[in-house]
């Protein structure tokens, strides 16, 4: 398979609230006709950003990786998206990646937000993660960590770099450039997904959801309401401009320090 069909879910979501967050999502994905491959939800859809104090706790086994499980098998269609996720007493932002047949995937957010207090709240990743699905190398990035390209960096391992986010109005002119250059970068497509409204600590975030080709051309851009789209991207086109254009080649080594 080379097409990949994404529905981007650029949704409202309540404060601190994680049954109402699950079942709006629900009707956001009943309302969609035809068929998707995928589905991407945006960062911690289930309480909003750093909404999740006073909030009951969830597990890997818990509703919220449950409910995912249950929408993958009646969509037929891989989940995603990031929740607040609890191990061994250590808080986690974790970006979820759940298929039809039950395959469970995660990636722990690696850059916590320390303007925002993210990092006094959370446990930092320390891997980086490829999930593969349908063909598709998938890179999962969340929100902050779009700002360090070389954590984002394409080593020859991905062909789609898939991005949540909370990302406030304020900023929206840095998340487009951002997403726009890593597409560029990395010879990928590029998904960034972000919420709109306003969250409880008065935050207002703008929507703004993109899709980027390899060649950094803008193939989706969802504006700034809550709104829904399925986009088809082709893995062929990875191929053709990495082939065409392999700057790849010429790209500095370096490693990766783990954090603390």
């Amino acid at each position: 398979m080379t097409i990949l069909n994404t529905l981007l879910v650029q949704a409202q979501l309540g404060w601190k609230d994680p049954v109402k967050n699950r079942r709006h999502l629900e009707n956001l994905l009943l309302q969609i006709e035809g068929d998707f491959d995928l589905a991407v939800f945006p960062e911690t859809f289930t309480t909003g950003f750093l909404g999740d104090k006073d909030v009951a706790e969830e597990g890997m086994n818990g509703p919220t990786v449950e409910w995912m499980k249950e929408q993958a098998v009646r969509h037929q269609s891989a989940i995603s998206g990031s929740a607040v996720i609890v191990e061994n007493g250590q808080r986690f932002n974790r970006l979820i990646f759940v298929t039809p047949d039950g395959s469970v995937g995660h990636y722990d957010k690696r850059h916590l937000f320390a303007y925002g207090g993210e990092n006094r709240r959370y446990t930092a990743g320390k891997e980086r993660v490829i999930f593969n699905y349908r063909n598709w190398r998938i890179n999962f990035q969340v929100c902050y960590d779009l700002r360090f390209p070389a954590w984002c960096r394409n080593r020859g391992d991905y062909d789609l770099m898939l991005l949540v986010a909370n990302w406030p109005a304020k900023r929206v002119r840095h998340w487009r450039s951002l997403l726009e250059a890593r597409a560029i970068e990395n010879q990928s497509w590029v998904i960034g997904v972000n919420r709109v409204g306003d969250d409880g600590n008065g935050i207002h975030y703008p929507g703004s959801t993109v899709v980027h080709d390899p060649l950094g051309e803008c193939r989706a851009d969802l504006g700034e309401e809550e709104s829904c789209e399925v986009v088809s991207m082709d893995l062929a086109q990875v191929r053709e401009v990495r082939s065409s254009f392999p700057f790849q080649g010429d790209a500095d080594d370096f490693r990766i320090m783990e954090p603390g």
